[in-house]
Protein backbone atom coordinates (compact mmCIF):
# COMPACT_ATOMS: atom_id res chain seq x y z
CA UNK A 1 0.00 0.00 0.00
CA UNK A 2 1.43 3.31 -1.05
CA UNK A 3 0.92 5.98 1.60
CA UNK A 4 1.43 9.69 1.53
CA UNK A 5 1.31 11.38 4.88
CA UNK A 6 0.17 14.94 5.44
CA UNK A 7 -0.87 17.21 8.28
CA UNK A 8 -3.96 19.37 7.85
CA UNK A 9 -4.80 22.34 10.02
CA UNK A 10 -8.17 22.75 11.69
CA UNK A 11 -8.43 26.09 13.48
CA UNK A 12 -4.61 26.13 13.79
CA UNK A 13 -4.57 22.61 15.26
CA UNK A 14 -2.99 19.64 13.56
CA UNK A 15 -4.94 16.72 12.14
CA UNK A 16 -2.78 13.83 10.98
CA UNK A 17 -3.82 12.27 7.68
CA UNK A 18 -2.69 9.49 5.38
CA UNK A 19 -3.48 9.12 1.69
CA UNK A 20 -4.04 5.54 0.50
CA UNK A 21 -3.33 5.58 -3.23
CA UNK A 22 -4.68 2.06 -3.78
CA UNK A 23 -8.07 2.88 -2.27
CA UNK A 24 -7.93 6.55 -3.34
CA UNK A 25 -8.98 7.60 0.15
CA UNK A 26 -7.82 10.01 2.83
CA UNK A 27 -7.66 8.58 6.34
CA UNK A 28 -7.83 10.96 9.30
CA UNK A 29 -6.65 10.51 12.89
CA UNK A 30 -9.88 10.13 14.88
CA UNK A 31 -8.34 11.22 18.16
CA UNK A 32 -7.10 14.47 16.58
CA UNK A 33 -10.57 15.35 15.26
CA UNK A 34 -12.28 14.28 18.49
CA UNK A 35 -9.83 16.35 20.53
CA UNK A 36 -10.48 19.49 18.48
CA UNK A 37 -14.28 19.19 18.41
CA UNK A 38 -14.78 18.03 22.01
CA UNK A 39 -12.08 20.33 23.45
CA UNK A 40 -11.38 17.51 25.90
CA UNK A 41 -8.21 17.69 28.01
CA UNK A 42 -7.68 13.96 27.38
CA UNK A 43 -8.73 13.27 23.80
CA UNK A 44 -7.65 9.63 23.98
CA UNK A 45 -9.90 8.99 27.00
CA UNK A 46 -12.80 10.85 25.35
CA UNK A 47 -12.42 8.73 22.21
CA UNK A 48 -12.29 5.47 24.23
CA UNK A 49 -15.55 6.34 25.99
CA UNK A 50 -17.21 7.50 22.76
CA UNK A 51 -16.10 4.35 20.94
CA UNK A 52 -17.46 2.16 23.74
CA UNK A 53 -20.81 3.96 23.72
CA UNK A 54 -21.14 3.73 19.93
CA UNK A 55 -20.32 0.01 19.98
CA UNK A 56 -23.02 -0.57 22.59
CA UNK A 57 -25.45 1.25 20.31
CA UNK A 58 -24.50 -1.11 17.47
CA UNK A 59 -22.76 1.59 15.43
CA UNK A 60 -21.00 -0.22 12.55
CA UNK A 61 -18.86 2.84 11.77
CA UNK A 62 -16.75 2.23 14.86
CA UNK A 63 -16.51 -1.49 14.13
CA UNK A 64 -15.21 -0.78 10.61
CA UNK A 65 -12.61 1.77 11.74
CA UNK A 66 -9.06 0.45 11.79
CA UNK A 67 -5.63 1.62 12.92
CA UNK A 68 -2.64 2.86 10.91
CA UNK A 69 0.79 3.94 12.06
CA UNK A 70 1.08 7.72 12.38
CA UNK A 71 3.76 9.95 13.86
CA UNK A 72 2.97 10.71 17.50
CA UNK A 73 3.92 13.81 19.49
CA UNK A 74 7.15 12.10 20.59
CA UNK A 75 8.17 11.55 16.96
CA UNK A 76 7.59 7.79 17.05
CA UNK A 77 5.28 5.92 14.70
CA UNK A 78 2.35 4.52 16.67
CA UNK A 79 -0.87 2.75 15.72
CA UNK A 80 -3.70 5.29 15.65
CA UNK A 81 -7.42 4.79 15.03
CA UNK A 82 -8.31 6.33 11.67
CA UNK A 83 -11.48 6.97 9.67
CA UNK A 84 -12.19 7.76 6.04
CA UNK A 85 -14.33 10.75 5.14
CA UNK A 86 -17.68 8.94 5.37
CA UNK A 87 -16.81 7.33 8.70
CA UNK A 88 -15.53 10.61 10.08
CA UNK A 89 -18.69 12.51 9.19
CA UNK A 90 -20.75 9.83 10.93
CA UNK A 91 -18.60 10.06 14.07
CA UNK A 92 -18.89 13.86 14.14
CA UNK A 93 -22.67 13.48 14.41
CA UNK A 94 -22.16 11.68 17.74
CA UNK A 95 -20.03 14.41 19.35
CA UNK A 96 -22.08 16.85 21.49
CA UNK A 97 -20.11 20.01 20.84
CA UNK A 98 -20.67 23.56 19.62
CA UNK A 99 -17.75 23.08 17.25
CA UNK A 100 -19.37 19.98 15.77
CA UNK A 101 -22.70 21.72 15.22
CA UNK A 102 -21.72 23.46 11.92
CA UNK A 103 -20.74 20.06 10.49
CA UNK A 104 -24.07 18.58 11.59
CA UNK A 105 -25.99 21.46 10.01
CA UNK A 106 -24.00 21.06 6.80
CA UNK A 107 -24.72 17.31 6.71
CA UNK A 108 -28.43 17.98 7.22
CA UNK A 109 -28.36 20.54 4.39
CA UNK A 110 -26.56 18.15 2.03
CA UNK A 111 -29.01 15.38 2.88
CA UNK A 112 -31.96 17.67 2.17
CA UNK A 113 -30.45 18.73 -1.16
CA UNK A 114 -29.89 15.11 -2.13
CA UNK A 115 -33.54 14.24 -1.43
CA UNK A 116 -34.65 17.24 -3.53
CA UNK A 117 -32.42 16.09 -6.40
CA UNK A 118 -33.85 12.56 -6.30
CA UNK A 119 -37.36 14.00 -6.60
CA UNK A 120 -36.32 16.54 -9.26
CA UNK A 121 -33.02 15.63 -11.05
CA UNK A 122 -32.96 19.03 -12.80
CA UNK A 123 -32.16 20.63 -9.45
CA UNK A 124 -29.00 18.54 -9.32
CA UNK A 125 -27.83 19.91 -12.67
CA UNK A 126 -28.62 23.47 -11.59
CA UNK A 127 -26.65 23.03 -8.38
CA UNK A 128 -23.78 21.46 -10.31
CA UNK A 129 -23.70 24.42 -12.68
CA UNK A 130 -23.55 26.83 -9.75
CA UNK A 131 -20.74 24.82 -8.12
CA UNK A 132 -18.58 24.86 -11.27
CA UNK A 133 -19.17 28.57 -11.77
CA UNK A 134 -18.03 29.25 -8.20
CA UNK A 135 -14.89 27.23 -8.90
CA UNK A 136 -14.06 29.49 -11.82
CA UNK A 137 -14.84 27.27 -14.80
CA UNK A 138 -16.13 28.87 -18.00
CA UNK A 139 -19.74 28.33 -19.07
CA UNK A 140 -18.48 26.65 -22.26
CA UNK A 141 -16.51 24.09 -20.26
CA UNK A 142 -19.41 23.54 -17.84
CA UNK A 143 -21.77 22.78 -20.73
CA UNK A 144 -19.26 20.24 -22.01
CA UNK A 145 -18.96 18.72 -18.53
CA UNK A 146 -22.72 18.40 -18.13
CA UNK A 147 -22.91 16.78 -21.56
CA UNK A 148 -20.17 14.35 -20.53
CA UNK A 149 -22.33 13.27 -17.57
CA UNK A 150 -25.16 12.48 -19.98
CA UNK A 151 -22.80 10.53 -22.25
CA UNK A 152 -21.43 8.56 -19.29
CA UNK A 153 -24.97 7.74 -18.12
CA UNK A 154 -25.84 6.38 -21.57
CA UNK A 155 -22.75 4.17 -21.41
CA UNK A 156 -23.45 2.81 -17.94
CA UNK A 157 -27.09 2.15 -18.90
CA UNK A 158 -25.80 0.11 -21.84
CA UNK A 159 -23.40 -1.77 -19.56
CA UNK A 160 -26.27 -2.53 -17.20
CA UNK A 161 -28.24 -3.93 -20.12
CA UNK A 162 -25.29 -6.19 -20.98
CA UNK A 163 -24.95 -7.50 -17.44
CA UNK A 164 -21.80 -5.58 -16.51
CA UNK A 165 -21.52 -5.30 -12.73
CA UNK A 166 -21.10 -1.95 -10.98
CA UNK A 167 -17.83 -1.47 -9.15
CA UNK A 168 -14.83 -3.45 -10.31
CA UNK A 169 -16.17 -4.37 -13.76
CA UNK A 170 -17.18 -0.76 -14.43
CA UNK A 171 -13.69 0.31 -13.36
CA UNK A 172 -11.98 -2.24 -15.63
CA UNK A 173 -13.99 -1.19 -18.69
CA UNK A 174 -13.40 2.51 -17.91
CA UNK A 175 -9.68 1.80 -17.69
CA UNK A 176 -9.76 0.08 -21.09
CA UNK A 177 -11.47 3.09 -22.66
CA UNK A 178 -9.23 5.65 -20.96
CA UNK A 179 -5.98 3.86 -21.76
CA UNK A 180 -6.98 3.31 -25.39
CA UNK A 181 -7.62 7.00 -26.07
CA UNK A 182 -5.19 8.73 -23.68
CA UNK A 183 -2.39 6.22 -23.20
CA UNK A 184 -3.01 6.25 -19.43
CA UNK A 185 -5.02 4.07 -17.11
CA UNK A 186 -7.41 6.13 -15.00
CA UNK A 187 -5.09 5.83 -11.99
CA UNK A 188 -2.00 6.85 -13.99
CA UNK A 189 -3.91 9.71 -15.62
CA UNK A 190 -4.83 11.08 -12.18
CA UNK A 191 -1.23 10.69 -11.02
CA UNK A 192 -0.02 12.58 -14.12
CA UNK A 193 -2.31 15.46 -13.18
CA UNK A 194 -1.24 15.18 -9.53
CA UNK A 195 -4.77 14.34 -8.40
CA UNK A 196 -5.90 12.33 -5.42
CA UNK A 197 -9.57 12.36 -4.45
CA UNK A 198 -10.46 14.93 -7.11
CA UNK A 199 -12.51 13.93 -10.16
CA UNK A 200 -10.42 13.24 -13.27
CA UNK A 201 -13.08 14.66 -15.57
CA UNK A 202 -13.25 17.87 -13.52
CA UNK A 203 -9.56 18.30 -14.23
CA UNK A 204 -9.69 17.74 -17.97
CA UNK A 205 -9.26 20.47 -20.53
CA UNK A 206 -11.99 21.08 -23.10
CA UNK A 207 -10.21 18.89 -25.64
CA UNK A 208 -9.53 16.09 -23.19
CA UNK A 209 -13.18 16.13 -22.16
CA UNK A 210 -14.35 16.03 -25.79
CA UNK A 211 -12.12 13.06 -26.61
CA UNK A 212 -13.23 11.22 -23.49
CA UNK A 213 -16.86 11.79 -24.51
CA UNK A 214 -16.07 10.55 -28.02
CA UNK A 215 -14.52 7.40 -26.57
CA UNK A 216 -17.47 6.68 -24.30
CA UNK A 217 -20.15 7.56 -26.85
CA UNK A 218 -18.45 5.37 -29.47
CA UNK A 219 -18.21 2.48 -27.02
CA UNK A 220 -21.93 2.83 -26.30
CA UNK A 221 -22.87 2.75 -29.99
CA UNK A 222 -20.64 -0.26 -30.77
CA UNK A 223 -22.06 -2.11 -27.78
CA UNK A 224 -25.64 -1.41 -28.89
CA UNK A 225 -24.85 -2.82 -32.33
CA UNK A 226 -22.75 -5.82 -31.24
CA UNK A 227 -24.87 -6.70 -28.18
CA UNK A 228 -22.03 -8.41 -26.25
CA UNK A 229 -23.15 -11.28 -24.03
CA UNK A 230 -20.03 -11.60 -21.88
CA UNK A 231 -17.82 -9.25 -19.89
CA UNK A 232 -14.88 -10.25 -22.08
CA UNK A 233 -16.77 -9.10 -25.17
CA UNK A 234 -17.71 -5.80 -23.48
CA UNK A 235 -14.07 -5.29 -22.58
CA UNK A 236 -13.05 -5.75 -26.22
CA UNK A 237 -15.66 -3.19 -27.30
CA UNK A 238 -14.48 -0.72 -24.64
CA UNK A 239 -10.99 -0.91 -26.11
CA UNK A 240 -12.36 -0.40 -29.63
CA UNK A 241 -14.31 2.70 -28.60
CA UNK A 242 -11.30 4.17 -26.83
CA UNK A 243 -9.01 3.40 -29.79
CA UNK A 244 -11.18 5.43 -32.16
CA UNK A 245 -10.85 8.48 -29.87
CA UNK A 246 -7.14 7.67 -29.47
CA UNK A 247 -6.66 7.85 -33.22
CA UNK A 248 -8.38 11.25 -33.20
CA UNK A 249 -6.04 12.40 -30.42
CA UNK A 250 -2.94 11.36 -32.32
CA UNK A 251 -4.16 13.09 -35.49
CA UNK A 252 -4.82 16.30 -33.54
CA UNK A 253 -1.33 16.12 -32.04
CA UNK A 254 0.18 15.55 -35.47
CA UNK A 255 -1.61 18.56 -36.96
CA UNK A 256 -1.00 20.93 -34.04
CA UNK A 257 2.41 19.73 -32.92
CA UNK A 258 1.17 19.79 -29.29
CA UNK A 259 0.27 17.10 -26.80
CA UNK A 260 -3.43 16.84 -26.00
CA UNK A 261 -2.96 15.36 -22.53
CA UNK A 262 -2.14 18.21 -20.15
CA UNK A 263 -1.18 18.47 -16.51
CA UNK A 264 -3.43 21.53 -16.36
CA UNK A 265 -7.21 21.55 -16.13
CA UNK A 266 -9.62 23.86 -17.95
CA UNK A 267 -9.75 26.33 -15.05
CA UNK A 268 -5.96 26.58 -14.81
CA UNK A 269 -5.63 27.06 -18.55
CA UNK A 270 -8.22 29.84 -18.46
CA UNK A 271 -6.30 31.52 -15.64
CA UNK A 272 -3.04 31.13 -17.55
CA UNK A 273 -4.65 32.73 -20.61
CA UNK A 274 -5.95 35.63 -18.50
CA UNK A 275 -2.51 36.12 -16.98
CA UNK A 276 -0.96 36.27 -20.46
CA UNK A 277 -3.54 38.85 -21.56
CA UNK A 278 -2.84 40.94 -18.47
CA UNK A 279 0.89 40.71 -19.06
CA UNK A 280 0.44 42.00 -22.61
CA UNK A 281 -1.75 44.85 -21.41
CA UNK A 282 1.09 45.99 -19.15
CA UNK A 283 3.57 46.28 -22.03
CA UNK A 284 4.20 50.00 -22.63
CA UNK A 285 3.22 51.27 -26.05
CA UNK A 286 6.01 52.74 -28.16
CA UNK A 287 4.86 55.58 -30.38
CA UNK A 288 6.90 56.39 -33.47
Amino acid sequence: MTKETAIKLFESKQVRTIWNADEEKWYFSIVDIVGILSESIDAQAYWRKLKQRLKEEGNETVTNCHALKMEAADGKMRLTDVADTEQLLRLIQSIPSKKAEPFKQWLASVGSQRIDEIEDPEKGFDRLMETYLRKGYSKEWINQRLKSIEVRKDLTDEWDNRGVQKGQEYAILTDEITKAWSGFTTKDYKAFKDLKKESLRDNMTNLELVLNMLAEATTTEISKEKKPETFKASRKIAKQGGTIAGNARREIEEKTGKKVISKLNARQLAQKKNDQINDKSNIPKIEI
